[in-house]
């Protein structure tokens, strides 16, 4: 659910995009592409970094999500510069309220 509530605020912050996806019945399934694809590069850095000493693994999680989720933002169109910083401040913020739990 965290990669698709992920994916979905970058959809919806390049509102041209999200409307024509919506229009065209695709919302969906390119959210739930983009999740898979944003779960599988999280594990993979993951299993990358857990191969540094001296790292917690939630500090090894954290910066795995940090890196899979620039990697999706590369792939997405460009927003405007404000957007773009609030929109990852905002992913950020979500990712570190939820990896300090445990």
């Amino acid at each position: 659910m965290l990669y698709k509530t992920i994916v979905l605020a970058f959809l919806q912050q390049r509102t041209e995009m999200h409307e024509q996806l919506r229009k065209e019945r695709k919302l969906l399934t390119t959210l739930e592409l983009y999740a898979r694809e944003l779960k599988e590069n999280h594990e993979k850095m993951t299993d990358l970094l857990s191969a540094i000493p001296g790292y917690e693994p939630s500090q090894i999680r954290s910066i795995a999500m940090e890196l899979a989720i620039k990697q999706l933002e590369d792939r997405l169109p460009p927003v405007s510069p404000d957007q773009e910083t609030l929109i990852l401040d905002a992913a950020m913020e979500f990712i570190r309220n939820h990896t300090s739990r445990g």
